[in-house]
């Protein structure tokens, strides 16, 4: 019966809570004290654009409203659309708790603006001890993290290593247990 009462629009589906994007926060203690794992200084946030004067109107004021809490935390921000048709929010802070929040800053916006089925996820960009870069990346749709480590060779990951991180962390961050829905993104901007 419940699946009735959702295909008949009694009830919605449990939408991902919010507040898990915050648990990157935690598991970075262990990321950087445990793994030697350092963030990059750059965060981003993917979502598909819409040609429409409000959607413009809202990412405009995403920007504006990161930049101007950037005066306390040093923030920046950049917008770029991708070859596939996204739009990249690039945000650069040497701390990482200014990315956490501003990348939830921006979500929320797109949210109250109706437009969170347009997120695609949130990027945040690491290296290891050997300066080799790692992501991991938080699928709005899921709730949930995965990490992706991209390998030495055009187009390959070290799926060893991004088996590791997930024994390492899945106590701390609510990783996907999919690991089907584990998928790279190539090219990443941050």
């Amino acid at each position: 019966m419940g699946l009735f009462d959702i295909l008949a629009g009694k009830r919605k589906l449990a939408r991902p809570a919010p507040d898990r994007l915050f648990a990157i926060s935690t598991a970075y203690v262990t990321l950087q004290t445990e793994l030697e794992i350092a963030t990059r200084g750059v965060a981003g946030i993917v979502f598909q654009a819409l040609a429409t004067a409000d959607f413009e109107q809202i990412a405009k004021d995403m920007v504006e409203v990161v930049e101007g809490t950037s005066s306390d935390s040093g923030t920046t921000v950049e917008t770029r659309d991708d070859d596939y048709g996204y739009r990249w929010m690039l945000l650069r802070d040497p701390d990482f708790d200014d990315l956490v929040v501003g990348i939830n800053a921006v979500s929320g916006a797109l949210e109250a603006g109706g437009y969170g089925d347009r997120i695609l996820c949130a990027v945040f960009a690491f290296q290891d001890a050997s300066r080799r870069p790692l992501y991991f990346i938080y699928n709005y749709k899921r709730g949930a993290f995965y990490p992706f480590v991209p390998g030495t060779g055009d187009h390959e990951r070290d799926t060893e290593r991004e088996l590791r991180l997930k024994a390492q962390l899945g106590a701390e961050l609510p990783l996907e247990p999919e690991l089907e829905r584990w998928f790279p993104l190539w090219g990443i901007p941050v």
